[in-house]
Protein backbone atom coordinates (compact mmCIF):
# COMPACT_ATOMS: atom_id res chain seq x y z
CA UNK A 1 0.00 0.00 0.00
CA UNK A 2 2.72 2.25 0.16
CA UNK A 3 3.76 2.39 -3.48
CA UNK A 4 0.44 4.45 -4.13
CA UNK A 5 2.12 7.21 -1.64
CA UNK A 6 5.34 7.34 -2.79
CA UNK A 7 4.51 7.43 -6.26
CA UNK A 8 2.28 10.75 -5.28
CA UNK A 9 4.77 11.83 -3.42
CA UNK A 10 8.01 11.73 -6.47
CA UNK A 11 5.17 13.79 -8.53
CA UNK A 12 4.86 16.24 -6.11
CA UNK A 13 8.40 16.53 -5.35
CA UNK A 14 9.69 16.42 -9.18
CA UNK A 15 6.49 19.70 -9.92
CA UNK A 16 8.32 21.52 -6.52
CA UNK A 17 12.00 20.81 -8.33
CA UNK A 18 10.68 22.21 -11.68
CA UNK A 19 8.88 24.73 -10.66
CA UNK A 20 11.65 25.77 -8.18
CA UNK A 21 13.84 25.53 -11.12
CA UNK A 22 11.47 27.71 -13.16
CA UNK A 23 12.08 30.47 -10.58
CA UNK A 24 15.71 30.63 -10.38
CA UNK A 25 15.71 30.85 -14.19
CA UNK A 26 13.92 34.28 -14.00
CA UNK A 27 16.32 35.50 -11.35
CA UNK A 28 18.94 36.79 -12.88
CA UNK A 29 22.15 36.39 -10.87
CA UNK A 30 20.58 32.85 -8.87
CA UNK A 31 23.09 30.01 -8.72
CA UNK A 32 21.50 27.28 -10.72
CA UNK A 33 22.90 24.53 -8.62
CA UNK A 34 21.04 21.18 -7.99
CA UNK A 35 21.75 22.17 -4.37
CA UNK A 36 20.13 25.51 -4.69
CA UNK A 37 16.91 24.11 -6.65
CA UNK A 38 16.82 21.87 -4.17
CA UNK A 39 16.83 24.49 -1.57
CA UNK A 40 14.43 26.51 -2.99
CA UNK A 41 12.11 23.60 -3.20
CA UNK A 42 12.45 22.69 -0.06
CA UNK A 43 13.85 19.28 -0.85
CA UNK A 44 16.90 17.15 -0.36
CA UNK A 45 19.38 17.10 -3.12
CA UNK A 46 18.63 13.45 -3.65
CA UNK A 47 15.49 13.97 -4.00
CA UNK A 48 16.08 16.72 -6.78
CA UNK A 49 18.44 14.18 -8.79
CA UNK A 50 16.16 11.25 -8.43
CA UNK A 51 13.33 13.13 -9.54
CA UNK A 52 15.12 14.36 -12.97
CA UNK A 53 18.64 12.39 -13.09
CA UNK A 54 20.69 15.53 -12.73
CA UNK A 55 20.61 18.98 -13.53
CA UNK A 56 20.60 19.15 -17.02
CA UNK A 57 17.71 16.80 -17.67
CA UNK A 58 15.84 19.67 -14.78
CA UNK A 59 17.27 22.83 -16.92
CA UNK A 60 16.27 21.31 -20.04
CA UNK A 61 12.69 20.27 -18.58
CA UNK A 62 11.71 24.05 -17.00
CA UNK A 63 13.30 26.01 -20.07
CA UNK A 64 11.17 23.07 -22.71
CA UNK A 65 8.30 24.00 -20.21
CA UNK A 66 8.75 27.84 -20.86
CA UNK A 67 9.53 27.77 -24.42
CA UNK A 68 6.65 25.38 -25.41
CA UNK A 69 3.86 28.33 -24.70
CA UNK A 70 5.97 30.94 -26.91
CA UNK A 71 6.36 28.31 -30.02
CA UNK A 72 2.53 27.35 -29.83
CA UNK A 73 1.66 30.98 -29.65
CA UNK A 74 3.88 32.10 -32.82
CA UNK A 75 1.50 29.46 -34.45
CA UNK A 76 -0.83 30.89 -33.14
CA UNK A 77 -0.63 34.42 -34.71
CA UNK A 78 0.40 32.87 -37.88
CA UNK A 79 -2.63 31.40 -37.90
CA UNK A 80 -4.84 34.03 -37.03
CA UNK A 81 -2.96 37.40 -39.29
CA UNK A 82 -1.12 37.70 -42.12
CA UNK A 83 2.46 36.51 -42.20
CA UNK A 84 3.91 40.54 -41.77
CA UNK A 85 1.68 41.36 -38.97
CA UNK A 86 1.89 37.85 -37.04
CA UNK A 87 6.13 38.62 -37.61
CA UNK A 88 5.63 42.26 -36.11
CA UNK A 89 3.11 40.95 -33.13
CA UNK A 90 5.53 37.82 -32.55
CA UNK A 91 8.60 39.91 -32.17
CA UNK A 92 7.31 42.29 -29.59
CA UNK A 93 6.15 39.24 -27.37
CA UNK A 94 9.69 37.07 -28.43
CA UNK A 95 11.24 40.64 -27.05
CA UNK A 96 9.47 40.65 -23.94
CA UNK A 97 10.00 37.00 -23.17
CA UNK A 98 13.84 37.18 -23.75
CA UNK A 99 13.72 40.22 -21.48
CA UNK A 100 12.56 38.27 -19.04
CA UNK A 101 14.53 35.79 -19.26
CA UNK A 102 17.50 36.44 -21.18
CA UNK A 103 20.00 34.67 -18.49
CA UNK A 104 18.81 31.64 -19.41
CA UNK A 105 21.49 31.21 -21.82
CA UNK A 106 24.15 31.94 -20.00
CA UNK A 107 22.60 28.94 -17.62
CA UNK A 108 22.63 26.48 -20.42
CA UNK A 109 25.97 27.27 -22.00
CA UNK A 110 27.24 23.87 -21.72
CA UNK A 111 24.29 21.63 -20.70
CA UNK A 112 23.08 19.06 -22.49
CA UNK A 113 19.29 20.24 -23.32
CA UNK A 114 17.85 17.99 -26.12
CA UNK A 115 13.84 18.98 -25.37
CA UNK A 116 14.95 23.33 -25.30
CA UNK A 117 17.15 22.67 -28.43
CA UNK A 118 14.35 20.91 -30.69
CA UNK A 119 12.04 23.73 -28.95
CA UNK A 120 14.78 26.22 -30.13
CA UNK A 121 14.72 24.73 -33.69
CA UNK A 122 10.81 25.12 -33.46
CA UNK A 123 10.68 28.81 -33.11
CA UNK A 124 13.43 29.34 -35.32
CA UNK A 125 11.15 27.62 -37.85
CA UNK A 126 7.71 29.23 -36.92
CA UNK A 127 10.00 32.52 -37.51
CA UNK A 128 10.92 31.39 -40.82
CA UNK A 129 7.46 30.40 -41.97
CA UNK A 130 6.14 33.94 -41.22
CA UNK A 131 9.22 35.03 -43.05
CA UNK A 132 8.64 32.97 -45.91
CA UNK A 133 5.09 33.55 -46.07
CA UNK A 134 5.80 37.58 -45.71
CA UNK A 135 8.18 36.71 -48.86
CA UNK A 136 5.09 35.42 -50.65
CA UNK A 137 2.88 38.10 -50.48
CA UNK A 138 5.62 40.66 -51.18
CA UNK A 139 5.66 42.41 -47.42
CA UNK A 140 9.35 41.49 -47.29
CA UNK A 141 12.39 41.30 -49.61
CA UNK A 142 13.63 38.77 -51.03
CA UNK A 143 17.32 39.14 -51.84
CA UNK A 144 18.13 38.42 -48.39
CA UNK A 145 18.61 34.76 -47.99
CA UNK A 146 16.05 33.14 -45.59
CA UNK A 147 18.27 31.59 -43.12
CA UNK A 148 20.36 35.32 -42.89
CA UNK A 149 16.98 37.05 -42.40
CA UNK A 150 16.27 34.66 -39.73
CA UNK A 151 19.33 34.48 -37.86
CA UNK A 152 19.37 38.69 -37.97
CA UNK A 153 16.19 39.06 -36.32
CA UNK A 154 16.86 36.18 -33.82
CA UNK A 155 20.07 38.17 -32.95
CA UNK A 156 18.84 41.50 -33.08
CA UNK A 157 15.82 40.59 -30.59
CA UNK A 158 18.01 38.83 -28.28
CA UNK A 159 20.10 42.03 -28.08
CA UNK A 160 17.62 44.21 -27.53
CA UNK A 161 15.81 42.25 -24.94
CA UNK A 162 19.14 42.47 -22.90
CA UNK A 163 19.72 45.97 -23.77
CA UNK A 164 17.22 48.06 -22.27
CA UNK A 165 14.64 44.80 -20.77
CA UNK A 166 11.09 46.28 -20.44
CA UNK A 167 11.49 48.82 -22.79
CA UNK A 168 8.55 49.25 -24.77
CA UNK A 169 9.77 52.42 -26.69
CA UNK A 170 12.88 50.50 -27.63
CA UNK A 171 11.27 47.30 -28.81
CA UNK A 172 8.61 49.81 -30.89
CA UNK A 173 11.47 51.16 -32.57
CA UNK A 174 13.58 48.19 -32.95
CA UNK A 175 10.58 46.43 -35.15
CA UNK A 176 9.71 49.37 -36.77
CA UNK A 177 13.29 49.66 -38.27
CA UNK A 178 13.60 45.85 -39.03
CA UNK A 179 10.49 45.73 -40.40
CA UNK A 180 11.31 48.71 -42.75
CA UNK A 181 14.85 46.89 -43.33
CA UNK A 182 12.92 43.80 -44.47
CA UNK A 183 10.66 45.86 -47.10
CA UNK A 184 11.22 45.32 -50.67
CA UNK A 185 13.42 47.60 -52.17
CA UNK A 186 11.71 50.34 -54.69
CA UNK A 187 13.67 51.39 -57.97
CA UNK A 188 14.27 54.15 -56.82
CA UNK A 189 15.44 53.15 -53.62
CA UNK A 190 18.26 51.02 -54.78
CA UNK A 191 20.81 53.65 -55.74
CA UNK A 192 19.58 56.34 -53.74
CA UNK A 193 17.25 58.39 -56.04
Amino acid sequence: MSMPGRRADAVRNRQLALEAATALLAEPDAALTVEAIARKAGLGVGTVVRAFGGKDALLDTAVAHLLEPVVRRGRDLLQQYGPEQALRAFLTELIAFQAAHHPISDQLRGLATPATAALRAELVQVVAEMLTGARQVGAIRADIDLATTTALISQLTFAIARAQPGNPQLTDAFITVVMDGLRPQLLGDADGS
